[in-house]
Formats: C-alpha cells, sequence, structure tokens
C-alpha cells in the first residue's frame, strides 16, 4: 500500500488547520515508513516540517492550480495511489482520497468571507466531499454541520480530534509574570467575535486598571472580511502583537493570568487546549464545539453578553488553581498519536 500526502498545507502560514496537518503526518510517518510520500508545491514556508516529512516538490504551480493541476496529474503518472487530504481542499476529480473537512464556517457566516474565497469554497468544499471515499472533520459539531449544509452521509464522515503539539509546555517568564494580561489568540475575522472581547475589557477596566489585554493574530487576512478594531489601538492597556513564534506563544500562554476565547463559531477551536497545556485558565464562548473540547474544565459565557465576559474575567481568578487543574486532565483526553491512528485505519479501509 502506498499513501500519497497532499501537503501543499506547508506553503501556509501555521493556524489551528495546519497545525493539525503538520502532527498528524509526523505521526503517520513514524506508523508508515517508505509507504508514505508528501508531495507540496514549490513555495514552502514550513522548511522545517518539509525536511522532517522529506517533502518531494512537484509541478510549477502554486495554490489551487497546483493542487487541481499539478497533483492529479502526479498521482495519475503514479498509479492512481490512495491521496490524504488534511487541509479542507483537495483534487476535485480525483475520485480515490481522503478528504479533511475542518468546519463549514463559510456557510453558517459567509458574511464573515470575501466573494473570491466564499465562492470558491462552495463550489469546491460539498463536491470535493461527494467524490471522496471518506471525510474526515474534527468534532461531532463539525460532522452534523456537514451532513446538514451537504447531506453527506454521517456514515461516510469520521470525527478524528486535534490535539496538542508536543512543543506547548508550561514556561515561566519573569519578565511576563511582571506583567498582569488576559491572552487572546486568533485572527480578527468577525466569527472570532473580538469585538466582544474588547467591549469586555473596557467594563473590566473601569473595575480594575491594573491588568492589560494581549491579542496575538493575524491583523488581517484577505479571505477575511476584519473587525475594525481601530478606535482601541491607542489604549495602552491594550497590545495588538501580531503573528509570534511557538516559543514565544507558549510563554505569553503559560504566563497569562487567563485565556479568553469567545469564538461564535468553531469547527475544534485548538487555541484553549494549547493554553490549558501551558498551565493557564480558560474562558470560552458557551457554544456546542467548546462543550466538546473544554467540557467543564472552563469558564463559559454568552459571546453575544461583554457584560457576562466582563464578569466571568473578575471572577475567573479565583478559581484558577481549580481551572489549571481541570485543565491539565482536560488535556489528557487527546492525543496527536491516537488520532493520526484513527486516521490510520481509515486509510487501511480505504485500501481494501
Amino acid at each position: 500500500m502506498k499513501l500519497v500526502v497532499n501537503a501543499r498545507f506547508l506553503t501556509q502560514n501555521m493556524t489551528g488547520v495546519q497545525r493539525y496537518a503538520v502532527e498528524i503526518c509526523l505521526e503517520l510517518k513514524r506508523m508508515m515508513g517508505d509507504d508514505i510520500e508528501f508531495v507540496a508545491p514549490n513555495n514552502i514556508e514550513q522548511k522545517e516540517y518539509a525536511q522532517k516529512l522529506s517533502v518531494k516538490m512537484i509541478g510549477n504551480r502554486k495554490g489551487h492550480f497546483w493542487e487541481q493541476m499539478d497533483l492529479p496529474c502526479y498521482l495519475k503518472r503514479n498509479g492512481n495511489p490512495l491521496l490524504l487530504c488534511l487541509c479542507n481542499t483537495a483534487p476535485l476529480f480525483y475520485k480515490n482520497k481522503i478528504v479533511t473537512v475542518h468546519d463549514v464556517a463559510f456557510e453558517a457566516y459567509p458574511q464573515t468571507f470575501n466573494k473570491a474565497f466564499l465562492y470558491t469554497y462552495r463550489f469546491l468544499i460539498p463536491r470535493i466531499m461527494r467524490t471522496a471515499l471518506k471525510v474526515i472533520t474534527v468534532s461531532q459539531f463539525s460532522k452534523d454541520e456537514i451532513n446538514k449544509y451537504y447531506g453527506i452521509e454521517k456514515q461516510k464522515i469520521e470525527v478524528v480530534f486535534s490535539a496538542v503539539a508536543d512543543k506547548f509546555h508550561i514556561e515561566e517568564d519573569e519578565k511576563l509574570k511582571r506583567h498582569k494580561y488576559f491572552l487572546a489568540v486568533s485572527s480578527l475575522n468577525y466569527r472570532k467575535n473580538f469585538l466582544s472581547v474588547l467591549q469586555a475589557f473596557d467594563i473590566f477596566e473601569k473595575k480594575c486598571s491594573d491588568v492589560s489585554l494581549y491579542i496575538i493574530g493575524d491583523l488581517d487576512n484577505s479571505n477575511f472580511k476584519n473587525v475594525d478594531t481601530s478606535r482601541y489601538h491607542n489604549d495602552h492597556r491594550i497590545k495588538f502583537l501580531g503573528r509570534v513564534s511557538d516559543d514565544n506563544l507558549v510563554k505569553y500562554y503559560s504566563n497569562a493570568m487567563a485565556f479568553l476565547f469567545p469564538s461564535i463559531y468553531e469547527g475544534f477551536g485548538l487555541p484553549p487546549l494549547e493554553a490549558q497545556t501551558c498551565g493557564c485558565p480558560v474562558l470560552v464562548s458557551d457554544i456546542p464545539p467548546h462543550h466538546e473540547v473544554v467540557d467543564d474544565s472552563g469558564f463559559f459565557c454568552n459571546p453575544y453578553k461583554p457584560e457576562e465576559m466582563a464578569n466571568a474575567m473578575l471572577e475567573i481568578g479565583q478559581y484558577s488553581e481549580e481551572l489549571k487543574r481541570k485543565g491539565f486532565k482536560n488535556i489528557k483526553r487527546f492525543s496527536f498519536k491516537k488520532s493520526a491512528q484513527q486516521i490510520y485505519n481509515i486509510i487501511l479501509d480505504c485500501s481494501k
């Protein structure tokens, strides 16, 4: 059995979707050895992981054109092997494939995506799933959403959870420890609901003025219609840090008072688990995937009520140690090794 993995994700910035793909691939490589091959376009950004995976660069195109033209041509020249795609998109007309769709946020909140992205995904995603042997997704919630929007049979969809990479751990930093701060990590896309965080912090700082808010993530992404946060940029207690390295992200998680994740829509929601791994209490929005992932190990609040979020921010410090203990217990439910084994079993079933 020969498996080919679509490694186009190595040409992209590292978000939860790409991290899922990288960690699953590293585990599959350990399990399958020479029976797995990783192929990608030649514009790789994640060079460290490409080297670890011994990625083969093929074709001359980039992006969707590479995926829809160069990749299937390569596969046909090499006997039409089973193809694994882990980051939403895949060759449309190649049928011997397993695809992974993390969520269908573009259907639930189409107003938050630009037209080009929205039309591309609305065209590709349902057709890719219908022509695949199996569809993988990352939560029961996303499985239900895929079935609801596209009518894909539930028996065709397998839930394989994400998990936390080994590089996340507690790392105290004396400089950061001197500052009391809440941390939020994500893009400024509307569905991530950062405006409510900023409004909640406005309310919070009237009662507690010695705490800051640090926000990590892309300030601009052309695929999304971003929220305007410009009026908060002059507040010295709110720091927009942009993208940071994984090493620095670990430090920010480890030394924060609490992690805020107020999304109104997620397929899985990896950052709360990363925060818990670093010993950080989490405050998340009261939506189905967060109950599935965080369970009873975090504070929940109504994402549409900044006052409720502000009250939770005031209270969470009293329960910090309890939430840390529950967080460490919660993260034990998730493992990339276990998830990779699930995917390997799916591969075996599709190879029969």
